[in-house]
């Protein structure tokens, strides 16, 4: 007698995700056509991350034709700060000749050859060294929205955010100078100098993200994926051994099955211990995890409790 009740939980548990992520699917279509129709040159944020992987994909079918893929009505664009992982740049070139996608590539190093970055040491972390890039590729190209794979869950700060959320003409980010979002109606008036940065992944947590990944079989880096890495474990966090962050002694470098739950930086990326080489293994220890993915793995946010909102108020994603 139990065995069936428990199957039929699981047939109903399973019927409230496919609905859940179905009404999640709908309103990111609608925000990302929104921005399509108010705005005049927006483009999309493409780091090859799951979430940006994600957002692209919703972008694609948000202007389709039935099963036949359109042009998107805008570029990608993606930050290069010359510190990504290997594996994550080789993905975001795969995506882009295989899908044909126009990309738009701001180069940190160029920001530190033009002087507008001043980097502390060469091996200095270049994360918040993105904001000026991203800024400079924002005048460069002209771009008034720019469509971003952030979510209120990842941080308290990104929980601030409004969908449409403002940026001066300095890409600053004031929380007391947002709009209202009532209804869904968003507003995507501007004055010139302004840019919009929208968000329609922002009611979607860590575990709806791997789980529409799973619906829609989406590939992803590798790095994602649990894999033997050496790392010296500092404090709570698994810092990986690259040029960029080389150990201070032999002795303290460990081999470990880890996996990455975000990409970003080399410098400031962690990953975490973990056995989970599939999808259904990372959702199942999603389930289970009590950090988020940044609270779990970046070693910028361990700065203060206000790190990413500093950033973000200065221009960052």
């Amino acid at each position: 007698m139990i065995e069936p009740l428990v199957a039929s939980t699981r047939v109903r548990s399973a019927h409230a995700s496919s609905e859940h992520l179905e009404w999640l699917e709908a309103q990111a279509i609608h925000i990302i056509r929104e921005v399509a129709s108010q705005c005049s040159r927006p483009a999309l944020l493409f780091s090859a991350g799951k979430d940006s992987v994600v957002l692209f994909h919703l972008a694609r079918k948000a202007f389709c034709l039935g099963t036949r893929a359109l042009a998107l009505p805008f570029p990608l664009v993606h930050i290069d700060t010359g510190h990504n992982f290997p594996e994550v740049i080789s993905f975001r070139d795969e995506i882009v000749k295989k899908t044909s996608a126009p990309i738009v590539i701001g180069q940190v190093e160029e920001s530190i050859a033009r002087g507008s970055v001043v980097l502390a040491n060469p091996l200095a972390s270049r994360n918040e060294a993105q904001a000026v890039a991203l800024l400079e590729t924002i005048e460069s190209w002209g771009f008034d929205a720019l469509l971003g794979g952030a979510r209120r869950d990842e941080e308290k700060s990104r929980a601030k955010e409004r969908v449409f959320s403002i940026r001066d003409r300095f890409g600053q980010w004031n929380p007391k100078k947002q709009r209202p979002e009532l209804w869904n109606l968003y507003n995507g008036k501007i004055v010139k100098g302004e840019h919009l940065r929208v968000f329609p992944l922002s009611n979607w947590t860590e575990l709806d993200i791997w789980e529409y990944i799973q619906r829609e079989r989406l590939a992803l880096p590798t790095i994602y994926f649990a894999h033997l890495r050496a790392v010296v474990p500092e404090r709570e966090l698994l810092v990986p051994v690259t040029p960029l962050t080389p150990a201070t002694s032999p002795d303290k470098i460990e081999m470990r099955m880890v996996r990455f739950r975000t990409v970003g930086d080399m410098s400031c990326t962690c990953p975490v211990a973990s056995d989970a080489r599939t999808v259904e293994e990372i959702i199942d220890e999603t389930r289970a995890a009590l950090l988020s993915e940044r609270g779990a793995t970046r070693r910028d946010d361990k700065t203060s409790e206000a790190s990413m909102e500093r950033r973000t108020r200065e221009g960052y994603f």
